[in-house]
């Protein structure tokens, strides 16, 4: 039997099933039949699970795959070898191998097909701190942290205020695997101080096709007071409060000199 292929994708966390049909519409006696699916760890090929003459693996998979992968016997009497494979884990992104061979045919090989799983998770959406109150000789520094994705994201620092792409230079990004086996992302931008800085960071996943910004605008923070605009909102308050009073006192007066000339 030629060999077919094919790719897959599914998310941590979820269940998928792995394709693997006989072209033809037939039916099959499962005393007949051995079906494998495997993996190739290395160069050495490693059981997930296989049904011989009807029975199926017991304790003969790799534990990994120990309760995640099942097989229907009575999809496969209608040529349906498709694997499930539940709680899907990185580790899961590998070559499975589906082979099925029939007794009475002198264990001739009827039916080989690969399928690549490739697995994906969603980045959290990114956090941006932005320094506080800096003078104006020192350059800023944004962190951005983004956590639980998968495969390895790329990261890029934008500049809002007209959507540019700020050059790699000025990054540096820190990607590790935690303990789930997912990554995390912590990318460091360095700028010369500006009165007002409009950034985001963001965090693509190519394989979901899907970028995540996380927004930092300090133009409030950073912008230099007006000489003569520092006092409190208080004391601005309590300055229009007395404009207004010092005009209608103006206006008292207008109306008095009114009324004594009338």
């Amino acid at each position: 039997a030629d060999t077919r292929e094919q790719e897959v994708r599914a998310l941590v966390g979820s269940d998928v099933e792995l394709s693997c049909v006989f072209p033809e519409s037939t039916t099959f006696d499962l005393d007949d039949l051995y079906v494998y699916w495997q993996i190739s760890a290395v160069g050495h090929p490693t059981t997930v699970t296989y049904s011989l003459s009807g029975n199926s693996s017991a304790g003969l998979e790799d534990n990994r795959y120990r309760d995640r992968a099942w097989l229907s016997p009575d999809s496969m009497k209608h040529g349906d070898f498709s694997l499930r494979l539940y709680n899907i884990t990185p580790l899961d992104e590998q070559k499975f191998n589906c082979l099925v061979f029939r007794k009475s045919l002198q264990l001739q090989k009827i039916l080989d097909v690969v399928v690549t799983l490739r697995v994906a998770a969603n980045y959290s959406v990114p956090v941006v701190l932005a320094p506080h109150g800096p003078s104006e000789d020192t350059e800023l520094t944004f962190t951005c942290t983004s956590v639980n994705g998968y495969p390895k994201p790329n990261v890029y620092w934008i500049n809002k205020t007209d959507n540019s792409v700020l050059p790699e230079g000025l990054q540096n990004s820190t990607v590790v695997l935690n303990a789930r086996g997912l990554y995390d992302v912590v990318s460091v931008l360095r700028i010369g101080w500006t009165p007002s800085v409009n950034v985001g960071c963001c965090i693509e996943n190519v394989l979901l096709h899907q970028n995540l910004t996380g927004l930092c605008q300090t133009a409030e923070t950073f912008t230099t007071p007006e000489p003569g605009n520092t006092g409190s909102h208080t004391d601005v308050r309590r300055r229009e409060h007395g404009t207004v009073l010092s005009t209608l006192a103006v206006l008292g007066v207008v109306v008095a000199v009114a009324v004594a000339t009338g």
